[in-house]
């Protein structure tokens, strides 16, 4: 890669994007991320990986870090049809083939650690229950179910009941069983979803959050969630092999925070000082959010940007050009890629040389096979 920066000098607008970047013990080639992505191409109902990931994440592997798609802790955390699990030997033996073809590719990947809260359906839930949240909260919007239902491939959320004190103990024990698996499934570290309106961020959000035990109320009792998940990650992980990742704003399901600007950067507040890996931090985009709330955003993001002392990835429908006057200006160390990323497999090479870009086929988003999904186009040289 280095070879290639130097001989593409019509692109200095960009340099900043390959800089490398130390994360922890791992030394990264580049600031281009590969953000999240549900895919939902995973086997139902084991909720494994197949070969086809391991193509997949392996024709991304030029990314600075692949931060894999979403993957349910818990059969409770699936909220969307054909996602992966990391919680059986199984799924953890699906996913050593997808680690084993990024590390061969030169790449770096961590495993994201999800439970989705009550923005799911009965239909995922053991035993057909209601799924579970903060407090009682009907989610808007629909659910996913892909062929699960025959009323599919979308319907209503049901009413997600609020969890008991000891059932929160239970989910704190499975993120942690979570991270142990996803270091047995060879991953080089795991990012906790705290974001987007899921589980975390159901605690984090005073329009779901109505509890008035120790985890509701005060913005210290609704962080309460997130800080004994880290500290139960820190135990089996090492802390520089941890990220988060927040949003301020947006995400499924319609919940929010009647002052986001506090809660987010007193979140940002928290994390600091423990020797994580990163923070990631989502202003509004397509998945959730108004673009009219971008300015907003990224005042709460440059804030909680100031609160976290280490390295902080940017991610929201970002340009290249935006991206790299981002880190150039301190504003992120990186930022993470989407949809930019699904349409182009060789995306670092492709900002190297100014583009030309592959355009998403929003069609082919979530399920299917390789179509949409690993027959996007590779730059010849590139191949």
């Amino acid at each position: 890669m280095e070879n290639l920066l130097k001989t593409q000098t019509h692109d200095l607008k960009n340099a900043s994007l390959f800089k490398p970047l130390a994360l922890g013990e791992m030394t990264l080639p580049n600031r281009i991320f590969m953000a999240p992505l549900t895919r939902s191409r995973s086997t139902a109902p084991a909720h494994m990986q197949t070969p086809l990931h391991a193509i997949y994440y392996a024709q991304r592997a030029s990314a600075g870090l692949i931060i894999s798609e979403a993957t349910q802790i818990s059969a409770q955390g699936q909220g969307y049809a054909w996602t992966p699990g990391i919680f059986t030997d199984a799924q953890v033996e699906s996913w050593k083939p997808v680690t084993d073809a990024v590390h061969k590719a030169g790449g770096h990947i961590f495993n994201q650690l999800w439970h989705v809260g009550g923005v799911s359906h009965n239909v995922f839930q053991p035993d057909g229950k209601n799924p579970v949240s903060s407090s009682e909260w009907t989610p808007q919007g629909k659910a996913f179910v892909g062929s699960y239902l025959k009323e599919g491939p979308v319907v209503p959320h049901p009413k997600a009941r609020a969890l008991t004190k000891d059932e929160i103990k239970t989910i704190i024990a499975d993120y942690q069983h979570g991270a142990k698996n996803a270091l047995r499934a060879g991953f080089d570290g795991i990012e906790l979803h705290a974001a987007n309106g899921y589980l975390i961020d159901q605690f984090l959000r005073d329009s779901v959050n109505k509890r008035t035990d120790e985890y509701g109320g005060s913005v210290e009792n609704r962080l309460r969630l997130l800080v004994e998940v880290i500290e139960a990650l820190a135990a089996v992980v090492d802390s520089s092999r941890i990220g988060v990742r927040l949003t301020p704003i947006g995400g499924p399901g319609g919940s929010f925070d009647s002052n986001p600007n506090v809660i987010y950067t007193a979140a940002a507040k928290a994390l600091a000082g423990r020797g994580l890996a990163y923070l990631h931090v989502v202003r509004p985009n397509g998945h959730g959010g108004n673009i009219e709330d971008l300015d907003q955003a990224n005042d709460i993001v440059a804030k909680m940007r100031k609160a976290f002392e280490g390295p902080f990835i940017a991610n929201g429908e970002f340009t290249p050009e935006e991206a790299a006057r981002w880190i150039s200006q301190g504003y992120a160390d990186a930022v993470s890629f989407g949809r930019l990323f699904i349409a182009n497999p060789d995306l670092p090479e492709r900002i190297a040389e100014d583009g030309p870009y592959n355009e998403a086929d929003r069609a082919t988003f979530y399920g299917g096979s390789d179509v949409g999904y690993t027959d996007y186009s590779r730059k010849t040289q590139f191949a």
